[in-house]
């Protein structure tokens, strides 16, 4: 095709025309003006490029967890037909150590027993149990959340549905003020020891560990703490669309 070059000249020449009109009009309003210099950008610095590597691994964290549920049937393999009394029930059945007489949760036996038909709703430490898919197979999990007494903790379980089995594949204690639900990751709110922030902590499922694991935590700024007081733990995870 032809380049239509005086084309392209003409309209040039009747835009000019056309902002000289508008400046003589409108003085300087308008104007383009300099926001000033432009900051040069700085690529990351290695530090210690020396530096022997480390003979040991960092701190250990207890990234993953995982057991088969005795004691607890799943009809169908369907997960929502689980009763989730019954799982706690299970799970203090097999640690005595921390839901026995002496153990640190010891409180929270007998309010299980406030959860039963006839007991009262308001001391029944169990939270409402929430469904979705959190390990990618296409099948709803089931996530739980009860309080642990005398502590000022919640308990937070993620259980799925393998070979007919219930299987625990996170269990986590923490003093909680809030739990979310992020596509397929399980993101824990709590205090954080820093006035004006909070300590955020993010799960997610290991297909190589069959479990979810410890991803990340982070420091996150919610205020400036002058005003603020810890909040209390929210009565269940936050639903997300």
């Amino acid at each position: 095709m032809p380049v239509r070059r005086p084309a392209r000249t003409a309209l040039a020449v009747a835009a000019v025309a056309l902002l000289s009109v508008t400046a003589a009009a409108c003085g300087d309003t308008g104007e383009l003006r300099g926001a000033g210099p432009t900051p040069t950008a700085v690529s990351p610095a290695k530090l210690w490029p020396d530096l022997r590597p480390a003979s040991s691994p960092a701190y250990p964290y207890d990234v993953a967890t995982r057991a088969t549920v005795r004691g607890v049937a799943v009809p169908g393999d369907d997960i929502r037909a689980v009763d989730p009394v019954d799982v706690v029930e299970a799970e203090l059945k097999a640690h005595p150590d921390d839901y026995g007489s002496k153990g640190a949760y010891h409180g929270t036996v007998d309010r299980m027993k406030e959860c039963g038909p006839g007991g009262d709703r308001a001391r029944c430490p169990l939270l409402k149990p929430y469904y979705r898919d959190l390990t990618g197979d296409g099948r709803a999990d089931l996530t739980l959340g009860f309080r642990l007494y005398p502590t000022n903790q919640t308990a937070v379980r993620v259980y799925t549905v393998e070979r007919h089995r219930l299987v625990q594949v996170l269990a986590d204690n923490d003093a909680i003020i809030g739990v979310e639900l992020a596509g397929r990751a399980l993101i824990e709110r709590s205090p954080a020891d820093i006035s004006g922030y909070e300590y955020r902590t993010t799960w997610l499922w290991d297909p190589g560990q069959r479990a979810m694991v410890f991803s990340r935590d982070e420091y996150l700024h919610v205020g400036d703490g002058r005003h603020s007081k810890t909040p209390s733990p929210s009565p269940s995870p936050a639903q997300s669309p």
